[in-house]
């Protein structure tokens, strides 16, 4: 008996590791089937206060984009009833059909909060978005809530977005997890921009930080 109790405990490790195993290969695959497209720096434009050149809220060393800007910041324009933001939106991908993915590792330093550090714009009225990330007292969220992740402040994480513009739905995964799953807002137009922009409740400080950035795309998802 206890040989086949061992046979059958082994059989049953064998299983799960396989289970495993298969797993940890589904989520590697996030990007299957998609194209990624080029980028360079014509595809990335700057969205930052109108009294201040790009270099005073953002940097780029070592392949690691850094956003930041204070509360107290003007917003894009005079005319502009937004909040603050330093964030580059990808131009040149505007998209209205298909299945577009992002792909981002992110950063967020301890105290940044009540800011959106990644957004998918493009909706239908009254909504301007169809997606945003931010952070509010250390946890990712979507919009205000629900939460996504807890204990995200300095840490590096890996963001894919999924945008499936027919089935009207957008997939959030954070380490290759799914994670949330949300309806589409509708939209003609959307394209993916990442940053910090300032949301209700914000520290006086935020900041995030970006490297590998990908979008990706195919037609049928």
């Amino acid at each position: 008996m206890g040989s086949v109790h061992q046979i059958t405990l082994l059989s049953l490790q064998v299983c799960f590791c396989s289970f495993l195993s298969v797993r940890s290969q589904f989520h590697e695959d996030l990007t299957l089937g998609f194209t990624e497209l080029p980028l360079n720096a014509s595809n990335f434009k700057h969205h930052n206060p109108y009294n201040l050149p790009v270099s005073s809220r953002y940097s780029f060393h070592g392949g690691v984009h850094k956003f930041w800007v204070y509360s107290t910041d003007k917003p894009l324009s005079k005319s502009s009833p937004t909040k603050p933001r330093s964030e580059i939106k990808i131009q040149g991908y505007d998209y209205s059909s298909g299945v577009w993915q992002f792909e981002g590792h992110g950063y967020a330093p301890s105290g940044t909060s009540g800011v959106c550090i990644m957004q998918l714009f493009g909706a239908d009225s009254p909504h301007a978005t169809t997606l945003m990330i931010r952070t509010y007292n250390d946890s990712l969220t979507y919009y205000r809530r629900p939460v996504l992740v807890p204990y995200i402040w300095d840490r590096w994480f890996q963001l894919n977005v999924i945008h499936d513009v027919e089935a009207s739905i957008v997939r959030v995964y954070i380490d290759r997890l799914l994670v949330y799953e949300a309806p589409g807002r509708g939209g003609h137009s959307h394209y993916f921009k990442f940053g910090v922009y300032t949301q209700n409740d914000p520290s006086y400080y935020m900041e995030s930080r970006w490297k590998g950035i990908r979008v990706l795309h195919k037609i049928h998802y």
